[in-house]
């Protein structure tokens, strides 16, 4: 409050009027009593002691409420009185004008001082810190005549709350060092809240010892910052002896372990710890609620958050933070607009941190304009708010937009900061805005931020998607600083350029790794078709003391089952998944559906598919394909109905096996339905791969003439499976005339593959056309095409034996041999089948008659024989299997380049339709 007054009013009047009082606060009126009774005779020490101290409390309420033309007036009456004199008043004087941030008064009154006290110097010291003036401080301190333990204190919390943690932990040995000062309760709790921050575990242990040693480790006030050094420094169980020794812990103690908790056990033991809390503040809420959100949790968060406001407290911007990114996580948009409309109708204004959460949130679910529209409204805008709009356009390759929106925040009062420039730097990740992206860079080092390892990981990431390697390794070999994220980053990079070589000396490299950077290693290898090294590197991860497999870890090793259908491995990483605690992760089950689908075992994949509680879209995609590749068309269709009826959106994967397990099933009618109303329904656009499927439907069904029409129609251009589809159908059904004319359309792609020209050969030796294959054959060595060896592999013990047609190598080719020839002529003892060693249509040597006759010898006969083959299988085998089954009793299962073939009993799964 200011005087109205004047001074020699003041001064003469000794009442206010009760009007002015009336509207005075408790502690402004103090201060008008204060200046009202100076009007005392001051003849005795008690009468000069009470006026001192009522002065000292006025002036303590000036600093309090910074009121400057109070604090003047204050001044000036000392002055006045000549009571400036006393080192008592000077001293408040100085610590007034210090809470004003009148800093150069202060230093005018500490050098006006005759004999300053410590108390003065470290008054002043204080004053000077809350200002941030370090090194004016730090100089004072130095200065000192003399100290006591409230100097050196008052030295450390300078340093601590100014940043320079380590400073704080120097001074303090400093001051240890000197006999002459005693540590107290003060100094170890700045000196141990250093140590927290800085995660100086070793450093915090010593000072544990030396505050029992001191005999404070009982005092509470030691005890909190103790147990808040050990969270910090995740010495979690450390912390938890030191909490079970506080008689009645604080809130602030039982927040911290939560904490701390959730960081060494995990969420399940945090939530315990915060129900035994004997009562809760909103931090307490707002600590669970962030734990559960950043662990991913979100149902659980939105389930806290409604627990949270039942007990009657009110979230706050921290609490709206974390439950907005939990509905951006389950991308819940209905429960996102709901928490909105909470927010503007119990807050006055949306400040920033809340505005920029909801942007992020919206730009999450794809809803721009809605983005934009929170945006607009914000009173004002800060840097992350910026960023979290252009971050929102950049994710749904709004790339333009994104480039518009980063000039207009350079137009404005509004500083790019590293995130900034990174989400930028993501949007120049194309050939399109190479020419941006290297002005951006030279922009970034410009205003500091090109060694900012957020830009220099979004530089290296730029440069090698637009294909310059050597400014990528440029970039990366001069940043100071490195995080995993940068060697990630390399290992990424070179692993999507197909050089596994060099990504792997990055890897050996690499200081330090985390799971992360592991699964990025083993993704690298896996995808690459190099398993067996990948398997290898998983074996070492096992070994690191620091690294535990996660989600990612297992689902990306189910992909090397997958590649190699090893039903063994596959069961081995399900079992490491389960005693992990992994497998009931949805994405770690939708990777056990598809390594089934993938060996064939289609009905323990539904088993796993019917286990999962949540089903996502690819839970449901895995399913469908499951089914595809094993032939089962109208269990396809089945699933994908019940897809729909359970609300889940189809995508473009959705319809590729669906209209996949129609063509395998001969399901005609219900794939042209699907076919028709994907777009219809749905809004999907057809692409290549759904148009192959519908040709290969119409083909395998003898609609050659339709398929051709459905192909000279399509909207975009035929790519090389379409054609090799048509002619596949060609091959089948005897059409030399169109495989003729789906084979030119080949040659004009200039396909390498000899597939398509095998299938030429095959149609002109079925229709006894030896001059059509003669002239293919020439045809393929004119253009230095080969023929692709047939190939197959059978997995017996803990080894995988390889055949090839004709193969001699083998160790046991012999008995195989014989073998083959024995299951054959006990095949033609059915009268079932006949021998012609004279027509084209005999294959005996071909490998997968060996791996199926290897299996017969070695594996028992209550097992089911697992064959893989890299081509399709021909009509000859696949009789022979089919009869083999029969006479055999054994249950026959291979896998060739389209689907599964299920043999029992002398019958196929594909019902003679391939």
């Amino acid at each position: 409050m200011i005087f109205k007054l004047p001074w020699h009013r003041i001064i003469r009047t000794p009442f206010l009027s009760l009007k002015l009082v009336r509207y005075m606060s408790c502690e402004e009126n103090l201060v008008i009593q204060t200046m009202n009774s100076l009007y005392q005779d001051f003849s005795t020490e008690k009468s000069y002691m009470r006026y001192s101290q009522s002065l000292s409390e006025a002036m303590k309420i000036c600093g309090k409420q910074r009121s400057i033309l109070n604090a003047k007036k204050l001044h000036g009456h000392l002055i006045s009185t000549g009571f400036i004199s006393s080192v008592f008043l000077q001293n408040h004087l100085l610590n007034m004008y210090s809470n004003c941030g009148l800093i150069e008064d202060s230093s005018r009154v500490f050098n006006e001082i005759d004999n300053p006290n410590v108390f003065s110097w470290n008054t002043m010291i204080n004053g000077l810190s809350d200002l941030g003036m370090i090194e004016k401080a730090r100089q004072l301190f130095d200065e000192m005549p003399e100290r006591d333990c409230v100097s050196w204190n008052t030295m450390m919390s300078c340093y601590f709350q100014n940043g320079k943690v380590e400073e704080t932990i120097k001074v303090f040995f400093i001051m240890f060092k000197d006999y002459i000062y005693c540590p107290d309760l003060y100094s170890f709790s700045y000196v141990i809240k250093a140590c927290g921050s800085l995660r100086l575990l070793k450093l915090g242990l010593v000072l544990h010892c030396l505050v029992e040693k001191f005999s404070y480790g009982e005092d509470p006030f030691i005890q909190v910052s103790i147990l808040d050094m050990y969270v910090k420094c995740g010495a979690v169980d450390l912390a938890d002896k030191v909490f079970k020794r506080i008689q009645s812990p604080s809130l602030f103690c039982w927040n911290n372990m939560v904490y701390g908790y959730s960081k060494a056990y995990g969420v399940g033991r945090a939530i315990e710890l915060f129900e035994q809390m004997p009562e809760r503040d909103t931090v307490s809420w707002n600590t669970i609620i962030s734990i559960l959100s950043q662990h991913g949790f979100g149902v659980n968060t939105l389930s806290m958050f409604m627990e949270m406001c039942a007990h009657g407290c009110e979230p706050n911007s921290v609490t709206y933070a974390s439950v907005l990114s939990s509905c951006a996580s389950i991308l819940d948009v209905q429960w996102g607009r709901h928490i909105h409309a909470r927010i503007v109708r119990s807050e006055p204004s949306l400040d920033v941190f809340v505005g920029s959460t909801l942007i992020d949130m919206y730009a999450k679910f794809g809803h721009l304009e809605t983005a934009k529209r929170v945006f607009s409204n914000l009173p004002e805008r800060n840097t992350v708010s910026w960023t979290s709009l252009i971050g929102g356009f950049a994710q749904f390759e709004f790339e333009e937009e994104a480039l518009v929106l980063f000039d207009q925040m350079r137009k404005v009062a509004v500083a790019s900061d590293q995130f900034t420039v990174a989400t930028i730097l993501g949007v120049c990740s194309s050939r399109k805005y190479t020419c941006f992206g290297t002005q951006l860079h030279a922009h970034s080092i410009k205003i500091g931020l090109d060694y900012a390892i957020p830009v220099s990981n979004a530089l290296v990431i730029m440069y090698f998607k637009c294909d310059n390697i050597q400014m990528a390794n440029h970039v990366f070999r001069h940043m100071p600083l490195r995080d995993i994220i940068s060697w990630t980053a390399m290992i990424s990079a070179y692993s999507q350029k197909g050089d596994i070589g060099s990504a792997r000396e990055y890897f050996d490299k690499m200081p330090q790794r985390n799971v992360i950077t592991w699964n990025s290693m083993l993704a690298a290898y896996i995808q690459h078709g190099h398993w067996e090294e990948g398997l290898k590197l998983y074996k070492v991860m096992l070994l690191q003391d620091n690294v535990m497999p996660d989600w990612v870890t297992f689902s990306t090793l189910f992909g090397a089952c997958n590649d190699f259908a090893s039903l063994r491995l596959g069961n081995q990483i399900i079992a490491q998944a389960v005693k992990s605690g992994f497998d009931s992760d949805v994405s770690v089950a939708n990777g056990i559906v598809t390594m089934y689908s993938k060996c064939g075992q289609f009905e323990k994949a539904r088993k796993v598919f019917d286990s999962i509680v949540y089903k996502d879209l690819v839970s449901w995609n895995a399913m469908i394909t499951s089914y595809a590749l094993n032939g089962q068309g109208k269990s396809v269709v089945q699933i994908f109905e019940n897809m729909l009826t359970s609300g889940v959106i189809p995508d473009h994967i959705s319809y590729i096996g669906l209209l996949s397990g129609c063509s395998h099933s001969g399901l005609v009618s219900e794939g042209k339905y699907y076919f028709n109303s994907m777009t219809k329904n749905h809004g999907i656009l057809r692409s290549s791969e759904h148009y192959t499927c519908i040709v290969d439907l119409l083909g395998r069904a003898g609609f050659l003439e339709e398929a051709k029409k459905v192909i000279e129609e399509m909207p975009i251009q035929p790519d090389s499976a379409v054609w090799v589809a048509l002619l596949s159908a060609c091959c089948t059904h005897g059409d030399s005339k169109l495989a003729e004319y789906a084979v030119k359309h080949l040659q004009e792609l200039d396909l390498k593959d000899s597939g398509s020209y095998v299938l030429l050969a095959n149609v002109y030796a079925e229709t006894g056309d030896l001059n059509g294959v003669v002239k293919v054959r020439a045809m393929m060595r004119d253009r230095g095409i080969r023929k692709n060896p047939g190939c197959s592999w059978i997995e017996v013990g803990n080894t995988v034996h390889v055949f090839t047609a004709d193969d001699a190598s083998h160790p046991q080719i012999n008995e195989v041999h014989r073998m083959v020839e024995e299951v054959l002529k006990k095949i033609e003892d059915t009268g079932k089948y006949v021998k012609d060693y004279s027509s084209s249509r005999y294959r005996g040597c071909h490998s997968e008659k060996l791996a199926v006759a290897f299996g017969l010898i070695h594996l028992p006969s209550w097992m089911p024989i697992h064959v893989m083959k890299n081509l399709r299988i021909c009509s000859d085998c696949h009789t022979v299997i089919k009869l083999t089954s029969l006479v055999t009793a054994r249950e026959l299962v291979v896998r060739d380049a389209n689907r599964f073939h299920h043999f029992r009993n002398g019958t196929c799964s594909c019902e003679d339709y391939w």
